[in-house]
């Protein structure tokens, strides 16, 4: 379906994408093939498949996008995201985490590589111009950082940039020693549509009014907001009396008080780095009326964890969730068309609607 969303450049001018947005069945629908197939994801932690010759199904947004991939990593220790699904007929190849040297499906045995690549199939002797490119299992782009996958479904989106985005601020933190954490991991759903979760993300506007703790730890008045290419950073300010970064010489922020950063990916991840470690939050879509909001801690320094910003996440999280449900039963009315942007403090969430309009209006 052809799209004509229209959010103005100005921020001074501009108009929220329409309530009828988030209520519409084939805009829900179409998001999948516009959006969320045009960009990257988290895949999984880099722990779950850590062995030689082993192999790891995934379910990326399952239930939404229900795209199936592989995880692979050979005798080298080589890691590739692989396609699913044979190219045969179709057929499931991988059902459960295993060790392999290569990947057979078990409906007529053809046989493929752990890159891929197809390497044979009984009864086909007799067939012309075969094997073509096409035999060999699709391919995605995979980028390991520190304990985190990501996988590509489009390889125009530059998600290695975004990354190198924010390194630039916390490039100076050992990622690489940073630890998943399964007790300070865990699955919220929301009665909510996925984007108004980002929406509420993308904005400090609302802390003094729904977070009133977090509220006494941030410095809501330099509360700051940076945009780039496909993301963009919110900085929290705070006093001595909470755990803040110690950056080192040259730093961007050196002799500042930062408690957290807060990165937004688009369409649907934060990367919120405090000084304990960081909190990777994936927002996946179920339908457009509910949400599961998926948080991955990765531990640095445990020390630091109960006097940071990012102390109570469970607590925040709730009152998150309080507002964003009412905003979802708030757009059902009758006499709500758009609201206006505070250009001051809604920046990201500008930047948000206006990437969302480019790619829904996109052919």
């Amino acid at each position: 379906m052809n799209y004509n969303f229209n959010i103005h450049p100005e921020i001074e001018k501009a108009e929220t994408l329409p309530g009828f947005f988030y209520q519409d069945d084939q805009i829900f629908s179409d998001l999948k093939d516009k959006v969320f197939l045009k960009t990257w994801q988290f895949a999984a932690n880099a722990h779950d498949i850590k062995l030689s010759n082993q192999v790891k199904p995934l379910a990326l947004l399952d239930n939404y996008l229900n795209e199936p991939m592989v995880l692979t990593k050979n005798s080298s220790d080589e890691l590739n995201c692989l396609s699913n699904v044979c190219t045969h007929r179709g057929n499931i190849i991988i059902n459960d985490g295993a060790t392999a040297r290569q990947l057979v499906c078990k409906y007529h045995g053809r046989k493929f590589a752990m890159d891929g690549k197809f390497e044979s199939m009984p009864e086909f002797s007799d067939a012309e111009d075969f094997p073509r490119p096409c035999d060999h299992l699709h391919q995605f782009p995979l980028i390991q950082w520190g304990p985190m996958l990501f996988v590509g479904l489009d390889k125009s989106f530059d998600f290695q940039a975004i990354i190198d985005k924010m390194k630039e601020r916390i490039g100076f933190l050992p990622i690489d020693e940073f630890i998943y954490d399964s007790v300070r991991s865990k699955d919220y759903l929301v009665n909510t549509h996925w984007a108004l979760y980002c929406d509420n993300f993308l904005e400090g506007f609302h802390i003094p009014y729904v977070h009133k703790d977090l509220n006494q730890v941030l410095d809501y008045g330099n509360y700051t907001s940076e945009l780039y290419d496909n993301c963009n950073l919110q900085i929290g300010y705070s006093d001595d009396a909470v755990e803040t970064f110690d950056f080192p010489e040259g730093h961007p922020d050196h002799g500042r008080h930062v408690a957290a950063y807060y990165y937004w990916i688009f369409p649907n991840m934060m990367f919120n780095f405090y000084p304990w470690g960081l909190s990777l939050n994936v927002i996946k879509p179920l339908s457009k009326n509910r949400t599961k909001v998926s948080f991955s801690s990765y531990v640095w320094d445990a020390s630091k964890i109960a006097e940071s910003a990012g102390a109570d996440i469970d607590k925040v999280e709730r009152e998150d969730e309080f507002v964003v449900e009412n905003v979802h039963k708030g757009l059902k009315s009758s006499f709500y068309t758009t609201g206006r942007f505070s250009p001051k403090r809604e920046k990201g969430v500008h930047q948000f609607h206006r990437l969302l309009a480019e790619f829904m209006n996109s052919k």
